[in-house]
């Protein structure tokens, strides 16, 4: 068989399978048995670095939202309340919110999407810790329940997940994008996604799953693009320049575009339903699509055996009721009530209605049920 002529797109696929070839070190003798040796740790030092990014960025976007959350309630206690974007304190929860999204955003360049997401649990954890040290929030027995299983599915999703070394370049990305796995995956979800698009704008549904599975649709394009547009980034510092690549700024605007949509409907969603129903359910989703994609986008869990993934399924398993535990009833607050409601003071006969109908003229309903008022000379007027 002749060989590819140098520089035809022969070639090129030949480089792209044999830059892989070197990438993909998941099949190498001991990855991906889980053991906390001193091997493991040689081996996946980059990929602990990536772990420490996530960890500390999911810990300081826990501190900002803490900080912005204080400084609405100290606007909220002034006599004459001023706009929360005039206070300093809410600006510096907003450059620590930033700081921290950034710290993910690199971790996604050293370390694969699948250990990298399911982190996401240590801000909603990280988040109650804080709020009952500062804000002096209860502390409830399930929030201690839920802190303790979020951590020990950390501890297995980073002990677990898969142990694959990938050097992102743009000759990488390329071959994953027309790669026939990213292409049937890319073409249910574009169905997928019109279909429930369909039915939440053209027949009004507002279901909190059809929202929260648009967020998670998209949110797997931005896991996709944040990775290959971090590890561009970080394969431009350490070995060749590939922000030269047209690759690079297409996943750029993907990660922006999916953003700023994610952002859009996951409002909506918050706007509808409590946040402590739209938090779990949302991470829920999140995890399992950023997990669905980096598996079928970039092979994360080629050549890994049954029991790694099973276990690691469970680490997830486990993040996931930790963080249903700690968010469940901490929206809810029980403000106590200042008025009387008349439709049950005690000894006096409830009345069909009481406050005035907006769209008649009576003023309220007498007991007999009959809907009539008095003009101002005393007769009574049927309305």
């Amino acid at each position: 068989m002749a060989a590819p002529a140098p520089g035809g797109p022969g070639a090129a696929a030949s480089a792209a399978l044999d830059e892989l070839s070197r990438n993909l070190t998941y099949g190498a003798l001991g990855a991906g048995n889980g053991s906390l040796s001193g091997a493991w740790y040689r081996r996946n030092q980059i990929h602990l670095f990536g772990v420490l990014l996530a960890i500390l960025g999911n810990l300081v976007i826990s501190i900002s939202l803490n900080i912005q959350k204080y400084s609405h309630l100290q606007l909220a206690h002034q006599e004459h309340p001023r706009p929360y974007f005039k206070s300093v304190l809410w600006w510096g929860g907003g450059v620590l919110m930033a700081v921290g999204e950034t710290g993910n955003f690199a971790a996604y360049g050293f370390a694969p999407i699948t250990l990298i997401a399911p982190l996401g649990c240590m801000s909603v954890t990280g988040s109650a810790i804080i709020s009952v040290m500062f804000l002096k929030e209860n502390l409830r027995a399930s929030d201690l329940l839920g802190m303790t299983l979020a951590f020990a599915g950390t501890y297995l999703l980073v002990n677990f997940a898969p142990n694959i070394t990938q050097d992102i370049s743009a000759r990488t990305v390329q071959y994953y994008v027309v790669g026939w796995q990213f292409m049937t995956y890319g073409i249910l979800e574009i169905l997928i996604f019109c279909i429930l698009l369909y039915f939440h704008k053209r027949k009004g549904i507002k279901h909190i799953v059809i929202l929260l599975t648009l967020v998670a649709l998209l949110a797997s394009l931005t896991v996709i693009s944040v990775k290959a547009v971090s590890g561009m980034i970080a394969f431009s510092v350490t070995d060749k320049m590939q922000l030269t690549y047209p690759i690079f700024y297409i996943m750029f605007i993907i990660m922006i575009a999916s953003c700023v949509f994610q952002v859009k409907l996951l409002n909506q969603a918050t706007k509808l339903y409590n946040t402590a129903t739209v938090v779990p359910i949302n991470h829920t989703f999140f995890t399992i699509s950023a997990i669905i994609a980096g598996i079928i986008f970039y092979q994360e869990f080629l050549g890994a055996a049954f029991l790694t993934i099973f276990i690691y399924l469970f680490g997830c398993f486990l993040s996931f009721l930790g963080v249903v535990l700690v968010t469940r009833n901490r929206g809810k607050e029980h403000l106590p009530q200042s008025y009387i409601d008349f439709g049950h003071v005690p000894g006096k006969q409830t009345l069909d209605k009481i406050q005035p109908d907006s769209n008649g003229l009576s003023y309220g309903t007498l007991p007999n049920g009959s809907d009539s008022t008095k003009s101002p000379s005393g007769e009574k007027k049927e309305v």
